[in-house]
Parts: C-alpha cells; structure tokens; sequence
C-alpha cells in the first residue's frame, strides 16, 4: 500500500444504535463511511476543512458543506464529524453516512446523534496514534 494511503475501522459499542466507521488517509485528506441499523446506505455527505478564523486569524474554525438526499437527516451526524476531524487534524475530509433502525423514536435519534459524537471522537483518537506511527517509520526510514 502507497505509504501515504491508509485505512482503518472503528465502531461504538455501546448496546443500541451503534455506528461503525470506515476511514481512509488519502495523503494529507480523510475520507469517512459511517454506518449503522437495519438498512446501511449514503444518506448525506459533507466536505470540511479547517481555515483561519475570520473573527480571529489567531485561531482555526472548520467550515462544511453538506448534500442531504431528501427526506435523510444524516447531514446532523456527518456534518459536525467531519468539521471536528478538519479542525483537529488540519486536513480536507469528506463524511459520508447513511443509517437506518425501522421505527426508531425521538430519543433513538438522540443516541444516534450521540454515538456520532463518540465516534467522532474513536476516530480522532486512532488518527492521532496513525500519526505518530506514521512520523516514527518516515524518521526510521529516513535517518
């Protein structure tokens, strides 16, 4: 494999409404394919990347674009995720994520939107590990 493409998967486990997550590095960029239900598709995608802030330059934000199929309501789990990973990595990400669970209710929206946030979080943690990984055999390879 091209040492500047990677990949790996993560996934909650936290009982209901779990998300899996497929991530690929592409050089510097991430491509992310969440998950999770009865019927696994693509029901929004979002674009983010991290820029210096127009209040203050100082700092960084992240913005997004987002394309949402009609009638899906991923773009509340993908968009947030793929700001959070530009924002913390310094790198273009795409999101994609498509999840369904037949007759899930309000607080089953919730957990969803809230095993988005953890796996946000599997994610930023497991690319921070592949960094360092990823510094030590350039450095091996180089010295």
């Amino acid at each position: 494999m091209n040492p500047d493409c990677s990949e790996f998967t993560v996934s909650t486990c936290k009982g209901s409404f779990d998300l899996k997550a497929s991530v690929q590095i592409i050089g510097k960029d991430i491509l992310i394919a969440v998950w999770g239900g009865d019927t696994p598709h693509i029901g929004a995608v979002s674009a983010a990347q991290s820029q210096p802030s127009i209040v203050d330059p100082k700092k960084n934000n992240a913005t997004a674009s987002v394309i949402c199929f009609p009638g899906h309501m991923e773009d509340n789990l993908v968009k947030p995720m793929a700001e959070k990973i530009a924002l913390s990595t310094g790198s273009n990400v795409v999101a994609t994520g498509g999840t369904h669970w037949d007759n899930i209710d309000k607080d089953g929206i919730k957990k969803v939107l809230e095993n988005g946030h953890a796996l946000t979080d599997l994610i930023i943690e497991k690319l921070s590990t592949r960094t360092e990984e990823i510094i030590k055999n350039t450095d091996r390879n180089y010295v």
